[in-house]
Order: C-alpha cells, then sequence, then structure tokens
C-alpha cells in the first residue's frame, strides 16, 4: 500500500494503491466470515425460514448429520448441471443460481459463506461493489475470462443503484452463465425488483427480467440479529473516552474527524476503501453528525461495510450512529442500504464502547 503521506493513527490522507490483482485475491469471504459454515449457523427459533434456507443449502452440499467429514461439495449438486430455463429446460438463459433475499441481519451474508466454503474447486466472492469495482480495473472482456474458470461465483449484497450497472451486471452474468458457471447472491430486494426507487427501472425492465429468471430465490424472514445482540445504538463517545482510547498504547488504533473522512472518501474510489483500513484493528469517529447528502451517504454506507467485514470496533462521537442518515434519505430508494448500514454501525459502535472502561 502506497500512502501518500506518513498519517499515523489517521485514514483521512491515506491514499492506497489497489492493484487489479489484489482486488482478483480478494473475491474470498471476508475476515469475520471466515470460519462460518453451515454448522455455525444459529437459525432464529421462531422463523423456521431460516433453518429451512440453510438446511436446504446444507442438504444439498451432502453435509451428514451425525459429524462425520462432509464431502466437498460441487455447486452443480445444489444449482443443476446445465442452465434451465424457467420451463424446465437448457436454453442457457435462466435457472443458474441460488437468490437469497431477505431483511438486513437475517444471517444470508453467513449462508453465502458457508456455501463458498464447501465449494470445491476455483471459486470467487465478493460484494456487489467489489465486481463492479474488478469490471473498471481489470476491463470487462478480461473480468470476464478471469471469472468464467470459476466453478462458483458469489455475489454479497446485490442491488442495481443506475442504469448502467444493470446492463453490467447483465451482461456480465449472461457471459458467465454461458460459461457454465453457477451463480449465488444475496440481497434486501427481490430480483425483478432490483433497482426500484433508484432509476426508471422501467426502462431497463428486459435487463431486470433478464436477471431475475436467472435464480430460484430462497427468502429467509426474520429479526435483525445484530439488534437482538445489542438493542440499541450506545450512547456517543465523551472527549475523555477518545482520549482513553488513544492512550491505551494498543497498535492500529486510527481516531478521525468525521467531517474531514467524508471528504477523504470522496477523493478515492469505493475499490481502495478496504486498502484504507490495512493494519486498523479500531477506529475513532470525532463529531459524528446525520449526513443528509446521497452521495456521501452511499459512499459511508461502503466503509462501514468495509469496517464490519474486518471486525473493526468503531467508538464515536457526536450523533449516536443510528441516527447518522437523515430521515428523508431512509424515505428514498436507498432506504434498506442505509438501514443495514445502521444495523451494522450499531453492532460495531457496541464493540467500540467496550474498549474503553466505564469510568471514562
Amino acid at each position: 500500500m502506497i500512502l501518500s503521506t506518513d498519517v499515523l493513527g489517521r485514514l483521512a490522507g491515506r491514499v492506497p494503491a489497489v492493484t487489479p490483482e489484489r482486488l482478483l485475491a480478494e473475491l474470498v469471504p471476508p475476515p469475520r466470515f471466515a470460519s462460518a459454515r453451515f454448522d455455525t449457523y444459529v437459525p432464529d427459533p421462531d422463523e423456521p425460514s431460516q433453518s429451512a434456507a440453510r438446511d436446504l443449502l446444507a442438504a444439498r452440499a451432502g453435509r451428514p448429520g451425525d459429524g462425520r467429514r462432509a464431502p466437498r461439495f460441487s455447486a452443480r449438486r445444489l444449482l443443476g448441471r446445465g442452465a434451465g430455463s424457467p420451463n424446465g429446460g437448457s436454453d442457457g438463459k435462466a435457472g443458474v443460481g441460488v437468490y437469497l433475499d431477505g431483511g438486513y441481519g437475517v444471517g444470508k451474508t453467513h449462508l453465502l459463506a458457508s456455501l463458498w466454503h464447501a465449494t470445491e474447486g476455483q471459486k470467487a466472492y465478493g460484494t456487489f461493489v467489489e465486481y463492479t469495482n474488478l469490471v473498471g480495473a481489470l476491463g470487462f472482456a478480461a473480468c470476464v475470462a478471469r471469472l468464467a474458470t470459476r466453478e462458483l461465483v458469489c455475489i454479497d449484497e446485490f442491488e442495481l443503484d443506475d442504469p448502467g450497472d444493470t446492463v453490467l451486471i447483465s451482461t456480465l452474468l449472461t457471459r458467465l452463465a454461458e460459461a457454465g458457471v453457477r451463480l449465488a447472491a444475496t440481497s434486501n430486494t427481490l430480483p425483478d425488483r432490483l433497482g426500484e426507487g433508484r432509476f426508471a427501472a422501467a426502462d431497463f425492465l428486459r435487463e431486470i427480467q433478464g436477471l431475475a429468471a436467472r435464480f430460484v430465490t430462497l427468502r429467509i424472514e426474520g429479526r435483525d440479529y445484530r439488534r437482538r445482540e445489542a438493542a440499541a445504538a450506545p450512547a456517543p463517545a465523551s472527549e475523555a473516552k477518545i482520549a482513553a482510547f488513544l492512550d491505551a498504547e494498543a497498535p492500529g488504533r486510527v481516531v478521525d474527524d468525521f467531517d474531514e473522512l467524508t471528504d477523504h472518501l470522496s477523493s478515492l474510489h469505493p475499490s481502495r476503501y478496504g486498502a484504507l483500513l490495512d493494519g486498523v484493528d479500531a477506529a475513532a469517529l470525532r463529531g459524528l453528525r446525520p449526513i443528509d447528502d446521497q452521495n456521501a451517504a452511499l459512499r459511508l454506507v461502503v466503509l462501514v461495510d468495509r469496517l464490519y467485514d474486518r471486525s473493526i470496533p468503531v467508538l464515536a462521537s457526536g450523533v449516536p450512529v443510528d441516527r447518522l442518515f437523515t430521515p428523508e434519505l431512509l424515505a428514498g430508494g436507498y432506504r434498506k442500504k442505509y438501514l443495514r448500514a445502521t444495523s451494522r454501525l450499531v453492532s460495531l459502535a457496541s464493540a467500540g464502547a467496550a474498549l474503553v472502561p466505564a469510568r471514562s
């Protein structure tokens, strides 16, 4: 990683250089889900759809229930041996993927990572944003060539934010399906409603319907498990707590002014946000305030996702972290993105608050 300046203890000022090879190498489940397996998924007992989804994926993966070593999983056992049409044919245009649909915090990412870990052969795992970044870094043809060799491609947080992404991802998945690649995705939106509320989705209906036809949907209901663990956002940290956080002499701690950091994010492509956190073990943010600019808010969502992927605790002062996105933003087309980011940030802030003694 190359930094424009050697700014110790701050994210603002870091300018990481990310190569296409690094983007390819990082197409694996993030550290938080490195140990995710079907056996470690804990469904909500009040929501049978969670255990049903786990059991279906695990059974199709051939995992025994008696503790014996499970055979390695082939994606074709779950998703079929050919790209089937909605009518059960094999026209190469549909039926090549499984789509886990449901609200945030019901364990979709855990299940997707479990599927990845149980799959033999070459495979790829990334968020929707990471795949669009990869296309930008490699070029479309080179991206298809690299991914077409994979047995399984997993896409977490599948969403369409603009018309360009709609056409891009539709074409990418078409090429991968034609190459025999099996697909698995998670999202908070049913596949035939992708893009709704964000742009003139009706103008791109054919592409959206084409994407929907490629997946068999498993609906997962339930409450946000992160809110079960931390029912409310912690109280904002005092300056004394921020000082105690920094005085702990623990390596890998950073502190940033919120406005300065959000300005800095606007100067970096989101594909660099993961590298921005290299070597960071905990982060403090001073002066959180409600954010009402949609572009800034969406960049912040990506950063929160990268923080969550890496299980980096966040200690924050200013407004509570669950009041970061304004009511106007939450009423718009990106509502589910902001709610997911809020859920994740509450979890990270609860972990951050625990880093500082209560007397501080």
